[in-house]
């Protein structure tokens, strides 16, 4: 014949606070529990300040995305892309960097259009 345990929630307590009796005896079973209960106390805080850290950084991604990448600007593209080009920026306004931008490129530009036109 089978037999089978039917212990609810509470019984397996008793039965593993018992256990623990017998393990640790009654002298160090307070320091156990001392032990257990700053463990928990850690966890606890741990998870808390984690959770918080997560808020925080999307919180401050949905109200001030900010770009974190090598150009944060549309002027700094510009002149990233004209230093890789080996394009003297001094003294050019965006439109006359995207002009020689583009004639590197061998693209005609909008004012070159315009004047065809």
């Amino acid at each position: 014949m089978d037999y089978f345990l039917n212990i609810m929630g509470s019984e397996w307590m008793i039965i593993i606070f018992v256990a623990l009796i017998l393990l640790f005896g009654t002298n160090k079973l307070p320091e156990a529990g001392k032990k257990i209960g700053k463990m928990v106390g850690e966890y606890n805080k741990a998870k808390t300040e984690m959770q918080n850290q997560i808020k925080d950084m999307t919180k401050t991604e949905v109200d001030n995305p900010t770009i974190d990448g090598p150009v944060q600007s549309e002027r700094q593209k510009l002149e990233k892309m004209a230093q890789i080009l080996k394009i003297n920026t001094e003294n050019k306004s965006d439109v006359e960097l995207k002009d020689a931008i583009d004639a590197k490129f061998g693209t005609q530009t909008n004012s070159e259009n315009k004047f065809k036109n």
